[in-house]
């Protein structure tokens, strides 16, 4: 018998257990979160959230609806019907988006390098690797700059996001590729160009189009596109993206956020069956031809309770059995969103995570380490 749930309470629904690393939002523990009844409750949580946000519970699949097929979701959308993104409805038998055609959703600013992103351990901004076709310096490409393109809306519903302002739609403003052009045309320091959000897979076909514009506009300038997301996008569109980047030396970054199906669909309100498989047609199609500077990685978020070692080995299993050497790296959490309650990955956890990735992967990263006090990845290994 189910025990009565009370709001705020840091204890599990299921089965009673009380603990630090239980997100009192969603009411269960990380033993109970694979049963169907967690499923229940887990459903019903993301469906109070998104209520409140204006967005449909689920990825609608309305009989005789419009579908949409730009993501893994597929939503089909009856006349009425927004579709799980929040960015494009049926109204009267025709899909209408926020963004009319040709134009995206996002806002843009740019990142000195060496910049926070994931992959500057081991991508050409951060290390000059591929130097001289895909860095323009042998080393960190100081003096250089990223425009990263932060895209409103997202296939996934993530209770840990941390940038969960791509939720409200009304903040973007559409923009052409015209923009971003002529953003471009006016810094010659943006080496790169980083599409990420929110996730990229709703609004991929603008994020495709904007690439070949601007990679045809500065054919004489290093210009790596670079693509952050959870993988979850329609094949085709994925493997035209991975093209890309492949040809501009720029890197995909998956957010496998964990392994289980179950865990996916408790914590981000969806599956992530698709991102497993677009990594694999990515890694087996496209990565052997530039296996250096990697073309390919993986993140996950090392989420307290829920995103353990077992979690990180099954993750770190399945790159290992494509290639060994894809770079994948660890995010020690910090609390945010609808788990400020959760505290951030301990020391514990993130050595244990590590070990289970090094079993199986050659080039294991950790990021964040300065949420734990430690100063890089130098000091880390010193203290295994």
């Amino acid at each position: 018998m189910p025990i009565k749930r009370v709001a705020g309470e840091k204890r599990c629904a299921l089965c009673g257990a009380d603990s630090r690393s239980i997100s009192s939002y969603l009411g269960l523990c990380g033993k109970c979160i694979r049963g169907e009844e967690a499923l229940r409750i887990a459903r019903l949580a993301h469906g109070s959230l998104r209520e409140g946000l204006g967005l449909p519970p689920q990825p609608p699949k309305g009989e005789g609806g419009l579908s949409c097929n730009l993501c893994a979701n597929e939503c089909r959308m009856a006349t009425g019907d927004k579709g799980y993104c929040g960015l494009r409805a049926n109204e009267g038998g025709t899909i209408r988006t926020i963004a009319p055609m040709g134009n995206g959703l996002f806002y843009d600013y740019v990142d000195p390098h060496v910049t926070n992103c994931c992959s500057s351990w081991f991508c050409p901004a951060g290390t000059g690797a591929g130097y001289p076709r895909f860095a323009n310096r042998p080393g960190p490409e100081i003096g250089y700059q990223n425009l990263a393109i932060f895209f409103y809306g997202c296939n996934f519903d993530c209770l840990f996001c941390q940038n969960e302002s791509h939720k409200d739609l009304a903040l973007g403003h559409p923009k052409p590729v015209e923009y971003l052009v002529r953003r471009i045309e006016g810094d010659n320091g943006i080496s790169c160009v980083c599409f990420f959000g929110g996730s990229p897979e709703p609004q991929l076909p603008f994020a495709i189009t904007a690439s070949k514009k601007l990679l045809k506009a500065f054919p004489d300038r290093i210009m790596r596109i670079c693509f952050e997301w959870n993988g979850c996008g329609n094949p085709e569109l994925v493997r035209e993206a991975a093209a890309l980047s492949l040809v501009s030396g720029g890197n995909l970054k998956f957010d496998l956020k964990c392994f289980s199906e179950a865990i996916s669909l408790a914590l981000s309100g969806v599956s992530n069956k698709r991102a497993f498989e677009n990594f694999e047609m990515v890694a087996r199609r496209l990565h052997p031809r530039r296996p250096e500077p990697p073309l390919l990685t993986a993140t996950t978020l090392l989420v307290p309770g829920y995103v353990d070692e077992n979690e990180v080995g099954s993750i770190a299993d399945f790159i290992s059995r494509i290639d060994p050497v894809i770079p994948y790296g660890l995010l020690v959490f910090h609390p945010d969103f609808m788990m400020r309650d959760m505290p951030t990955t301990s020391l514990e956890q993130t050595v244990k995570c590590y070990e289970a990735a090094k079993a199986s992967l050659e080039r294991v990263h950790v990021g964040n380490l300065n949420l734990l006090g430690i100063s890089g990845m130098g000091e880390f290994l010193s203290m295994l």
